[in-house]
């Protein structure tokens, strides 16, 4: 759901970053709610987009611009968030191609990737898309749009910073981790994120059972969220297989292969679903020459909704 940074793929799925920390948090319901903290699967990405610049760092590319982002000024107003994507005549774009079952994916990321988010919003017919709002808390937030316009030659991630009114308490980075658990499952990761790439694998079980059949989310058993902290550098990639391919097990094991695009810090957002619920595993992965192997004592967040329901 694209991509600037530094993806390859794998076995027909698109490479991306990381390995290590998490905190897995379920997430299910309302659109409106946020919680503490999309590249195709089908296709190899280039390390960096068409303009060298990583994906969601520009409001504007290829013809094509993020508009302004309307939205409740406050924390903890109810309203709409609400945008339109422009082309080069600066007229708002109408007719979308579907990348992973949907026409937009809408990441939303408070910059200190404590508060995450990944919705739907609906198109209306003059080419605005919007969707219901709460902002959870004060701070700069990211909104990042990853979609493909009917006859551009290729997806796009184009992000614009938001200022939200209200109170901001500011998160320390999680610590990396092996593992995390929430709601009885454990999601194990194996593999080290290096610049040079490799295979990462995500194993999920629920009371120490592997968990052997994954929902099908968005096309895929599993969908990351790369983040650079710092820039909020952007990448989305899914696994390699697709479910009914008669090759892809749904599950326990979720494999992409990633290569980080350069030394520093990053967050990863695993999506997966089981028995109608989605959840979040959130990973902190050091990459560089000061990067350590993380432990593996497992970390967990507490259980909280940062998904559409049912998107």
């Amino acid at each position: 759901m694209r991509t600037s940074t530094t993806l390859i793929a794998y076995a027909g799925g698109l490479a991306v970053v990381f390995a290590a920390a998490l905190g897995v948090g379920a997430v299910t319901g309302s659109p409106i709610d946020m919680t503490s903290t999309h590249t195709d699967s089908h296709a190899a990405a280039d390390p960096e987009s068409a303009s060298g610049v990583p994906a969601g760092l520009q409001v504007s590319q290829d013809g094509y611009t993020l508009g302004e982002v309307t939205s409740p000024a406050h924390a903890g107003t109810t309203g709409t968030l609400s945008f339109r994507i422009l082309d080069a005549d600066g007229a708002p774009v109408r007719e979308y191609d579907d990348l992973h079952e949907k026409q937009l994916h809408l990441i939303v990321v408070r910059s200190d990737t404590s508060q995450f988010r990944h919705v739907h919003p609906a198109l209306g017919p003059d080419g605005t898309w919007s969707i219901d709002w709460t902002w959870p808390t004060g701070g700069t937030y990211r909104v990042f749009a990853d979609f493909q316009a009917t006859g551009a030659p290729g997806q796009l991630t184009l992000g614009r910073n938001v200022d939200v009114g209200g109170d901001l308490q500011p998160a320390a980075l999680p610590a990396p981790s092996r593992t995390a658990t929430v709601d009885g499952y454990t999601v194990t990761l194996d593999g080290d994120l290096t610049t040079a790439g490799g295979p990462l694998t995500l194993s999920v079980d629920r009371d120490g059972t592997p968990v052997t059949d994954l929902d099908p989310y968005l096309g895929a058993y599993g969908h990351l969220v790369a983040l650079r902290t710092g820039d909020l550098a952007y990448l989305h990639v899914h696994p390699g297989g697709e479910p009914g391919d008669g090759v892809t097990a749904p599950g326990p094991d979720i494999t992409f292969h990633a290569q980080a695009p350069s030394s520093g810090t990053y967050r990863l957002f695993l999506d997966f679903r089981h028995e109608g619920t989605v959840r979040t595993a959130e990973f902190t992965v050091p990459v560089g020459p000061a990067a350590t192997t993380p432990g593996t004592e497992p970390t967990s967040t507490p259980s909280h909704d940062g998904h559409e329901g049912g998107h």
